[in-house]
This record gives structure tokens, C-alpha cells and sequence, in this order.
């Protein structure tokens, strides 16, 4: 499946806004504000809260724009880019030091699961282009989908329902439904059975 491309600094961020193009910003200064914003609230209100208060985190992750279904377990130490662009169905959990960088949307089904240290990058540039534009690509991560502890899940990826992504491993090309991969690059090593209630 394509990847789905969601924005293209390129066709946001006048080429005028520096000489460099390195040095150009990737986001409008509105988008910065609203990043700082919620920082400031994650270092305050989310990243000190007690680990059993998930209602809590997803309130907060409510009042920044998130979509959350009932029963989310958002953890403390897990950090999410940009409230606004999260889209989750019921039961979703993100373990401590879990990261969800998502410039652009990204959905997560009933059930999904970020384990403790795992990163899922929603953003690569184009490396192809001298002005070296940022790429953001709308993601999904399917029901019951397990993204293992310190596993990875490059821009665009598309986490089948019920996919596993082992211990550490990097995802670089989809992930089929039902189906457990391992290594780097994560490669499909057996399948998984159906646990989805019927």
C-alpha cells in the first residue's frame, strides 16, 4: 500500500523564510505555539501525574485536539508530539518512554499497544530535494496491533490489526494483519492466531 502523504513543508514554508534551506522551519509558528503549549503541560500536569490516573492523561490529551476512546492507558513517561493529530480507539495503551511523533494523523484501533521505549515516527524529509523538506505521513496502527519495547515503526507504515513487531525491531515496510515480524529490517517470522472476539 502507497504511503499516504499528509504534508510537505515545501508547499507551506515560503523558500523566502531563510538563505539556507537547512535552516528553514519545518511548521508555522502557529503550529510551534500550540507544540509549546502542550510541553509545558506534559512537563506539569501529564509527565508528574501518578501512574494510575490514565483518565487524567487522556482528559489532557482531550483538551490538545486528541481523539481517545474509553479505557486508553496513556503512562507518565510516554510523550505525543501533537495531541491534535491522535486518533485513538478504546482500550489504546502507550507504555512509559513510549514516543508517537505524529505531525501528521495518525489512528490507533481498540486495543493497540506502544510498549515501554518503542518509537513511532510519523516524519522523514526528502533527501532528494536541496531544500530538504520535511514529509509527514498520515499512519495507522491497527486493532490489536503490539508494538513491541524499543521497536520501531518508520513514516507511513501501516501496522496491520493484530501485527506484532518484536522486541527492538524496525518497521520499514507494512505490517500484514495477524502476523508477528522481527528484526532489522523486520521481517515476518511466523503467524499470530486471531484473538479478536468475535
Amino acid at each position: 500500500m502507497a504511503r499516504q502523504l499528509h504534508y510537505n513543508a515545501a508547499d507551506h514554508i515560503s523558500a523566502d523564510t531563510a538563505e539556507d534551506p537547512y535552516l528553514r522551519p519545518a511548521f508555522s509558528m502557529q503550529n510551534k505555539l500550540m507544540r509549546l503549549v502542550w510541553n509545558i503541560t506534559w512537563l506539569l500536569l501529564y509527565r508528574i501525574s501518578p501512574r494510575p490516573f490514565h483518565g487524567w492523561r487522556s482528559m489532557l490529551l482531550r483538551i490538545f485536539g486528541a481523539t481517545m476512546g474509553p479505557n486508553c492507558h496513556f503512562y507518565p513517561g510516554s510523550k505525543i508530539w501533537a495531541p491534535w493529530n491522535l486518533i485513538c480507539a478504546d482500550q489504546v495503551t502507550a507504555g512509559d518512554g513510549a514516543e508517537i511523533y505524529n505531525p501528521a494523523p495518525m489512528h490507533f484501533g481498540s486495543h493497540a499497544i506502544v510498549s515501554q521505549g518503542a518509537y513511532i515516527c510519523g516524519a522523514t524529509h526528502d533527501f532528494d530535494d536541496p531544500a530538504f523538506p520535511l514529509l509527514a505521513y498520515a499512519m495507522e496502527i491497527g486493532a490489536y496491533a503490539w508494538i513491541c519495547a524499543r521497536a520501531s515503526v518508520g513514516p507511513g507504515v501501516k501496522v496491520g490489526e493484530g501485527a506484532v513487531l518484536g522486541l527492538a525491531s524496525v518497521a520499514s515496510r507494512d505490517l500484514e494483519p495477524w502476523s508477528v515480524y522481527a528484526g532489522a529490517p523486520a521481517v515476518k517470522v511466523k503467524e499470530r492466531k486471531n484473538i479478536k472476539p468475535q
